[in-house]
């Protein structure tokens, strides 16, 4: 044998074990694959130059737009998300694969697209193309997307992107929106992706790209059949975990659990008008809700509000009722069996139940609900977070602006 050939495999059989670890050392960045939810490790000299996506990718060391080329034509885009921005929530849904992504025009002071790395502007030329079928898709190059992982820079690869999506209408694909800061008015961007059905990258076709070579001699087949036909494959995952613990319903950081203690607050004297605020709740998680009517609580034979959702549009649709259960509770009060019964047994033949909590759901309580397979939507205190947040009511003091204005 050859000297060094020894090492070298055992080099290649650790990098191996590594990658099957989901966490990739900073040593070994770039000649690694990028695998979707892995963790790639930066460097631990406190400075600008640990972060690892220079070396995975070639691109910068800073912001949440990052590419490589020149903005008429990039050959690799970066989008980097720390998943915690009240004020910009992006978020993936890995059941569906649709990754929500906001601009970089934060802050008031300048126009949509003068940011200072061109991010709206980017977006705004992948969407046009997008828009303008075969020819321009071919003009759309890969974009990766990470995540940070509160561990210093270390990341998390979250998938390969493409601009839209089979489920994703073109008018709301990417949309300007407004927000507020000390009185100025300005727009950002909210755009919408499709995680595609891609494990991993090969690092050959990293190599390709960061080379500025063909993207598609050596391109994985979901997003080179998107580039060639428009099919769109979403990376979807079905959860694995049919009921969530305690720790899974309430928020963790301080700043969300005063979210939460802000409507406790407003409604402890009078937790009948949650009733209402659990309605408003319930039409901003599912936007199809046609209309709620909070029952009066002498008359409501045990629910706090029925309603009507519309499933299909125009002459097709049809409306599917259900009843809804609010709880008004502290963070520390689970909502037990007992409760969850009540709303189980008051559920007609083609109904199905919301529960809005403050709290959480007792772990026996979801358990059965999950196991028994009853169709019920529970919306317990961190969702009750997301929920505002995705609306606009970043912080507490949003919250109970909102509260007021709409109780």
């Amino acid at each position: 044998m050859k000297p060094g050939i020894a090492d070298n495999d055992r080099s290649f059989e650790n990098l191996r074990n590594q990658m099957d670890g989901r966490i990739i050392p900073f040593g070994e960045l770039a000649r690694s694959a990028l695998i979707v939810d892995a963790i790639y490790q930066g460097d631990r000299k406190g400075s600008a130059a640990d972060d690892p996506l220079p070396r995975l990718l070639a691109v910068s060391n800073q912001g949440g737009f990052r590419y490589r080329g020149s903005l008429d034509d990039p050959t690799l885009v970066v989008l980097k998300t720390s998943l915690d921005d009240p004020d910009w929530p992006d978020a993936l849904d890995r059941e569906t694969g649709t990754f929500i992504y906001f601009g970089d025009n934060k802050k008031p002071g300048r126009g949509l697209h003068e940011t200072r790395r061109f991010g709206n502007e980017l977006l705004r030329r992948f969407f046009e193309r997008l828009h303008a079928g075969d020819v321009g898709r071919r003009s759309i190059p890969p974009i990766f997307v990470f995540s940070g992982t509160g561990e210093q820079r270390d990341v998390r690869f979250l998938g390969l992107a493409v601009p839209g999506g089979p489920d994703i209408e073109n008018f709301d694909d990417l949309v300007a929106v407004w927000r507020s800061s000390k009185s100025l008015r300005f727009q950002n961007y909210r755009a919408r992706f499709t995680i595609l059905d891609i494990a991993e990258v090969e690092r050959a076709w990293i190599n390709d790209l960061v080379q500025g070579r063909d993207p598609l001699e050596r391109a994985p087949k979901a997003w080179s059949d998107w580039v060639l036909s428009g099919r769109c494959l979403p990376l979807k995952s079905v959860r694995s975990i049919e009921h969530r613990k305690r720790d899974e319903q309430i928020p963790a950081a301080y700043g969300d659990l005063a979210m939460v203690s802000a409507i406790h607050d407003f409604f402890r004297e009078r937790p009948h008008d949650f009733e209402r605020c659990a309605a408003s709740l319930a039409r901003m998680l599912i936007p199809d809700i046609v209309d709620v009517d909070v029952t009066r609580p002498s008359r409501d034979g045990g629910r706090d509000a029925i309603g009507r959702m519309k499933i299909g549009r125009g002459y097709s649709a049809v409306l599917v009722d259900f009843a809804l259960e609010a709880k008004c509770y502290g963070i520390g009060n689970s909502v037990g069996v007992r409760e969850m019964s009540r709303l189980i047994s008051r559920l007609r033949h083609r109904q199905f139940g919301i529960l809005v909590t403050t709290s959480f759901v007792d772990s026996q309580a979801y358990r059965e609900i999950k196991e028994d397979q009853h169709p019920i939507v529970v919306v317990s205190a961190i969702d009750i977070v997301d929920i505002l947040k995705s609306h606009g009511h970043g912080d507490a003091d949003a919250v109970r602006r909102w509260l007021v204005t709409e109780f």
